[in-house]
């Protein structure tokens, strides 16, 4: 076959999620309500922690940071999708595909450690009590939002780097509606086997490294949630802890089914399915499980709301 070099590389074409230019509109519609619904969502979250003042403690600050993410995530992706399909033109540039790349990768891996970073505040809430407001401090939860950062973006521009080293087939056809970086090794004619070990190395150590935080957290938190003498105190302590597991959930839960899928399917198109439910569905019900399961968050959600009513 022949080869086309980086340097020689023009564009891709996202395939989407459908080859019936029938279903496009009903796409467009969904995606773009699903878009507008997420911001829309996370920002209220956001306004509504600015104005609380009964908010300004470090899981409010961290859930802030959370949906600042969850909007930039679904921003990478979800309009150049919508404008492929309103255009009706399905390519992408090499230059933006790569930016979805690294983009995709940075805020992806932000959530996996974010997660992880929130798992460690409720622990320390509910493990060390009394040592909360110093372990907790401004300047501590900065740091940990940083380095989270930090982290992210290597992780982003190892997989980035490593991409610009492939050689790409004539065959630039991509079965899903953004640059995964997956489908992009899969087209390459190159030898891959180092981004594939990346990849592999980068799951264990930036994915498995969270999750072990999350899950050993959370022994840590039922072993002291269950010595509480008090029923009372056993519920309200796993009620703090209730929204962020149902968070923790539907990140892994969605993950781990992607993993699943393209394990056992064929169909790429049903594999892109799946990365649609791990990349597009946790931002837009992120804002819905913390506003639905936090009585301070609903009660600052009322309060903003009822600004808005009063001003118009």
């Amino acid at each position: 076959m022949e080869l086309k070099n980086h340097t020689a590389l023009s564009e891709f074409h996202l395939l989407g999620l459908t080859d019936s230019h029938k279903l496009l509109p009903l796409i467009f519609t969904m995606f773009l309500s699903m878009y507008l619904i997420t911001v829309l969502g996370n920002l209220l979250i956001i306004m509504a922690i600015s104005s609380g003042s009964q908010l300004h403690t470090p899981m409010y600050l961290f859930l802030s940071i959370l949906s600042i993410n969850d909007i930039c995530y679904s921003t990478v992706t979800i309009p150049k999708m919508l404008v492929n399909i309103q255009a009706q033109d399905d390519s992408i540039s090499y230059i933006e595909c790569l930016s979805q790349i690294c983009f995709v990768s940075i805020f992806g891996g932000m959530e996996n450690f974010l997660l992880a970073v929130m798992a460690y505040d409720r622990y320390v809430a509910i493990c060390k009590p009394l040592r909360y407001t110093v372990i907790m401090n401004p300047f501590s939860c900065v740091l940990m939002v940083l380095f989270s950062l930090f982290l992210s973006i290597m992780d982003a521009l190892l997989h980035s780097l490593m991409v610009l080293r492939l050689s790409f087939c004539t065959e630039l056809e991509i079965p899903h509606f953004f640059c995964e970086l997956a489908q992009i090794i899969k087209l390459a004619c190159s030898d891959t086997f180092l981004n594939n070990f990346l990849i592999f190395v980068a799951a264990f150590i930036f994915g498995g490294g969270p999750v072990c935080g999350i899950a050993f957290s959370y022994i840590y938190i039922v072993s002291s949630v269950l010595r509480m003498p008090s029923s009372s105190g056993r519920h309200r302590a796993f009620s703090t802890c209730a929204s962020h597991l149902s968070v923790v959930s539907l990140f892994y839960g969605t993950g781990f089914g992607v993993y699943i899928s393209s394990a056992v399917t064929e169909s790429l198109r049903n594999t892109a399915i799946a990365s649609m439910m791990y990349s597009v569905v946790p931002p837009l019900l992120n804002p819905f499980i913390y506003s639905l399961r936090n009585r301070e968050m609903k009660e600052a959600l009322r309060k903003l709301v009822g600004r808005f009513i009063y001003l118009l």
